[in-house]
């Protein structure tokens, strides 16, 4: 048989016999499961423990901000509010308002969001960008099944989720806080595990659709993203019925640490393996390297913009910066529309208040809007750090190297993925801080808020382009090491925000870019250290060009 024929049978998707679902259509799978886990030793294991320590610390604080049964029924009255519900979960965790119920209400439909996360990149991760790069095809040449990426993905995906969960159980169970039983503790990690199963499950099919693996992963991102909207429109509206089309709805209407009703986790279950078998179908649909989807048609002749460096980034990078735009608006409007709220639902809170008192203002709610700006900041960073190290990924995967064989300098192919990283971080930033100040000026009937938290949001440009520079410098001198990006923001979070309750030492968030940004619309507009930041990103920018100029590519 000749190449051509071996690897157009190799492409070409079986209509019977083992690919067409018989036992050598999983064949492999234990293999490409302990390899995936021997690939994630890191990954993996860095999402469980971020998760697990910010379940136990936020339980823990709220054992001791709502210490009182004062305290609790202060919370009740600010949490009962249809934006208090939005931003938390269901009524019905009120009427028992202690730690447990707390962190049930408040926490688990972000942590659901968090575990899908989770979930669906590692699904991604090991199949649909597994057949991107072309490693799969390789592997189904030898005595792996058609099914087997698919089922070690999800093998995979489950197995964090349970490690998870029972870390969860037990940590929670440990903390000795009234309101936080073993059963609750249970419930709530198992909780955790289905909301990972049914969005590893929706990426089990958005990886058949497509034939690039960030198009699965938007597409699945936005199904979490439907979700969580579902969610909230659902609580906060009368009669909830929203909530119930929703997996992460399922899971909050466990009631965890109130009624602790297991059967919701069935329909999370029943969602997952519904999934999880048309995923499987959908991939007897299809060529190897393909997606369901077929691919548009492009133009006979290229754009004049397509023919550029800028635009050809810019054209790579569209997709995530559409998806961070809409969710940075929408995140910026439903904290705007509390805003007009804050005083009273934090008036009774004394370390928020110690916090927001050093912030300073002229009022809460311009206070609590300048601790808010940070967490905004910091999701905008998350989207700097993904599309500066887009250098990486296309070096990595051998796409880098047919474009600078070509007239194409180093410099300016990493500097035009650098200049969309650093101009849509700042769109985005600018687009949180225009949803911020619309739905902060209904919620307060102050229209000046709309150009006062947009320069609020602008002010954290030339720190988000210092964290660009980093990962510049990363890609260019130690390419290996270039997700230690990753620690510019997470650092930023953990220091800026909680370190401003924990009431951490200042020097600590001095070290991080965004803790020399003036804290708008609270403090006063400082000049000197934006054009200090902005001189220091310009530095780290070209010192990381200068890097990758002289080292040789790496490809995998």
């Amino acid at each position: 048989m000749s190449s051509t024929t071996a690897t157009t049978t190799a492409k070409s998707p079986a209509r019977s016999g083992p690919a067409a679902g018989g036992p050598g259509a999983l064949a492999g799978t234990g293999t490409l499961v302990r390899f995936a886990l021997r690939r994630d030793r890191v990954r993996l294991p860095v999402w469980i423990l971020a998760l697990l320590l910010g379940t136990l610390s936020t339980a823990n604080s709220y054992a001791e901000l709502y210490g009182t049964p004062e305290d609790r029924a202060n919370a009740v009255e600010t949490m009962g509010s249809p934006a208090g519900l939005a931003m938390s979960g269901p009524r019905h965790y009120l009427d028992a308002y202690d730690s447990g119920a707390m962190l049930g209400h408040q926490m688990l439909g972000f942590m659901a969001v968090l575990v899908g996360l989770m979930s669906v990149l590692t699904v991604t991760r090991h199949t649909r960008a597994e057949e991107e790069t072309g490693r799969a095809e390789l592997l189904r040449s030898t005595v792996v099944g058609r099914h087997a990426h698919l089922a070690a993905a999800l093998w995979v995906a489950a197995l964090a989720n349970l490690v998870l969960a029972a870390l969860l159980a037990l940590g929670l169970a440990g903390l000795g806080i009234d309101g936080i039983d073993a059963g609750g503790s249970l419930l709530y990690g198992a909780c955790h595990a289905a909301a990972g199963l049914v969005f590893a499950a929706v990426a089990a099919v958005t990886v058949q659709l497509t034939a690039h693996a960030r198009g699965a992963t938007g597409m699945a991102l936005a199904v979490i993203g439907a979700a969580y909207v579902l969610r909230a429109a659902g609580d906060s509206g009368e009669s909830g019925v929203l909530s119930w089309l929703s997996p992460i709805g399922w899971v909050q209407r466990t009631y965890v640490y109130v009624d602790d009703d297991w059967w919701p986790l069935l329909l999370c279950l029943a969602l997952a393996a519904a999934c999880a078998v048309t995923g499987f179908v959908l991939s007897t649909r299809r060529d190897v390297g393909a997606g369901i989807r077929p691919e548009k048609l492009g133009r006979p002749v290229a754009s004049a913009t397509l023919g550029t460096p800028l635009g050809f980034a810019l054209r790579l990078h569209r997709g995530m910066l559409a998806g961070f735009g809409a969710g940075l608006f929408l995140m910026g409007a439903m904290y705007g529309s509390i805003l007009g709220q804050a005083e009273d639902m934090l008036k009774d809170i004394d370390q928020l208040q110690e916090a927001l008192e050093r912030i300073g203002g002229s009022g809460m709610a311009e206070a609590f809007a300048s601790m808010v700006m940070v967490v905004v900041a910091v999701v905008a960073a998350v989207y700097a750090v993904m599309a500066a190290l887009r250098t990486r990924a296309e070096e990595s995967a051998g796409r880098a190297e047919p474009l600078l064989a070509t007239g194409l300098s180093r410099g300016r192919w990493a500097g035009s993925h650098l200049a969309v990283a650093a101009i849509g971080g700042t769109l985005v930033l600018l687009l949180a801080g225009l949803g911020f100040g619309i739905a902060g000026a209904a919620s307060t009937g102050d229209g000046v808020l709309v150009p006062r938290l947009v320069g609020a949001a602008l002010a954290y440009a030339p720190a988000l382009w210092v964290t660009v520079g980093v990962a510049a410098v990363l890609f260019g001198w130690f390419p290996k090491a270039s997700a230690a990006a990753w620690v510019v923001p997470v650092y930023a979070f953990v220091v800026g925000y909680l370190g401003q309750i924990l009431q951490f030492p200042g020097w600590m968030n001095h070290l991080s870019p965004f803790g020399h940004v003036p804290r708008l619309p609270a403090a006063d507009m400082n000049w000197t250290p934006l054009l200090v930041l902005t001189l220091v990103a310009a530095g780290l920018a070209w010192l990381g060009l200068a890097g990758f100029r002289r080292r040789d590519l790496e490809t995998k």
